[in-house]
């Protein structure tokens, strides 16, 4: 038994953050890894995703540009600058970063064997027992959750890791799914020579984002070559020579490799929760402070994806650095700040979530949606402007097409959610996160001057429109 004052289990971002500000606080503190330090994101989603589609999408802005020929894409260079981005999936720079911030490093399988308690399984299979004196905090996030097709092992699917890691093009791929991965996998390998197919089983894509957004991205892919088809299920799926598909409606596809981009589910099956009073295999909801209720104590904290507040790697480094400081001042005994925007409160979790989707056009969003307002019964106004006619669009990309919305909550006049859709709205997403975590009223707002010429400018002409459109004609519920 080794007896710390923080256990961490999982050393993804989450757990790294979560760990970092444990032992800022001068806490002992241990973190547990089973794969590599820096966890999914690092070497399997965001950073070799982003690796992938920064030099597609600067590749097709470059083509559109007056005196612009950048020529074919260097696919091998592309591949190359992807293994660098992910650390050549070496986790040795993580490692002694950890190492600098006095946290120890355990490498193995680590589950609760009771309150307080963890067991680590090492790869030789000898088992280690860690006590914490404060605190237990799972970040395992997520893994992908795969559809129940028949003999699946046989089938060889790729998920979101193959489709990040793969060191060859496919001629031809399928995707399953309609979400951000299939999105953003279908822009990269499209681009980088597959011929790919996005099967999708609803009537559109992005579900949860505004539907003007996903059209814009949705023509962009078929107009790159993308072979989208809505209201699309895989019915039966064998790899032989290929992969064969059957789909309903009776059609078959053929595809050299098949992405199955159909979700996330909780790295929670094998972590002891059953010896704590929990169930394993769920998600592990936790309260605005992070800690998991029903256990007695408040030791016990679920933090980033595994609580499915919000599957974002930014959002989960929120969640960390708030439940660094519930950890930390209870182990002081300070009194925790659990106002709205408190110091230990998770608020943005409910109110202001960025995110950015990284397609040709980007999609940046923060807050709410139309759909989330009209699910909530909330009245809001409804801002739209055409991003296309902003000078500064005209100055990013010839024939430039985007749009922008905004919601803004009529009693108190401040912004409650916003999108853009649009090449390079990206960097316009802190602004309408300072906006709605500020709760920054309108009349303030009007003094913040874009500058000329500027895709920021849309802020401008989104208040001018809300100032000039009849009180009748706003209202979005």
């Amino acid at each position: 038994m080794r007896i710390f004052d923080v256990v961490v289990i999982g050393a993804g971002p989450v757990g790294e953050n979560v760990a970092g500000r444990t032992a800022a606080a001068g806490l002992n503190t241990v973190i547990v890894e089973a794969e590599l330090v820096g966890g999914e994101c690092s070497y399997w989603a965001c950073e070799p995703s982003k690796a992938l589609l920064r030099p597609v999408l600067l590749h097709a802005e470059a083509r559109g540009m007056p005196g612009l020929d950048p020529g074919p894409l260097d696919v091998q260079a592309v591949l190359r600058h992807r293994d660098r981005m992910s650390g050549d999936w070496n986790d040795q720079s993580q490692v002694q970063w950890l190492e600098q911030a006095g946290i120890t490093l355990i490498r193995g399988h680590g589950r609760l064997s009771g309150p307080r308690t963890v067991e680590v399984t090492g790869a030789d299979g000898a088992v280690l027992r860690l006590s914490a004196r404060h605190a237990v905090a799972i970040c395992t996030g997520t893994r992908a959750a795969l559809p129940p097709l028949p003999d699946l092992a046989a089938l060889r699917p790729w998920t979101s890791r193959e489709a990040t890691s793969a060191t060859q093009v496919p001629p031809r791929l399928a995707i399953v799914g309609g979400g951000v991965v299939a999105v953003e996998m279908a822009t990269a390998w499209q681009a980088l020579g597959s011929q790919v197919t996005l099967l999708v089983r609803e009537s559109g894509l992005l579900a949860r984002m505004e539907r003007f957004a996903a059209d814009l991205v949705t023509d962009a892919l078929r107009a790159s070559g993308v072979d989208v088809r809505f209201d699309t299920t895989v019915t039966a799926a064998t790899r032989g020579a290929d992969v064969r598909l059957e789909l309903s409606g009776g059609e078959v596809l053929h595809a050299d490799e098949l992405l199955l981009a159909t979700g996330r589910a909780p790295r929670t099956d094998d972590l002891g929760l059953e010896t704590v009073g929990l169930r394993p295999g769920a998600w592990l909801p936790s309260d605005d402070t992070y800690t998991v209720p029903g256990v007695t104590g408040d030791w016990l904290y679920a933090v980033g994806d595994v609580n499915q507040r919000a599957l974002l790697t930014h959002q989960g480094k929120y969640q960390a650095r708030i439940a660094g400081a519930v950890i930390a001042d209870r182990a002081r005994n300070q009194p925790l700040d659990r106002g709205p925007w408190g110091r230990h409160t998770g608020t943005a979790d409910h109110a202001a979530v960025p995110q950015v989707l990284f397609t040709d056009p980007e999609i940046a969003s923060v807050g709410l949606t139309t759909d989330d307002a009209a699910r909530l019964g909330r009245d809001v106004d409804i801002v739209d402007y055409d991003l296309g006619l902003v000078a500064g669009a005209h100055q990013h990309s010839p024939g430039y097409r985007g749009r922008a919305r905004i919601l803004l909550d009529p009693g108190r006049g401040t912004v409650v959610g916003a999108t853009f859709a649009g090449r390079g709205v990206a960097e316009l997403l802190q602004s309408a996160t300072f906006a709605i975590t500020g709760e920054i009223p309108l009349d303030r707002l009007w003094h913040a001057v874009p500058a000329f010429p500027t895709l920021s400018e849309v802020w401008l002409r989104l208040l001018e429109t809300y100032r000039d459109t009849p009180a009748s004609l706003r209202s979005g519920r």
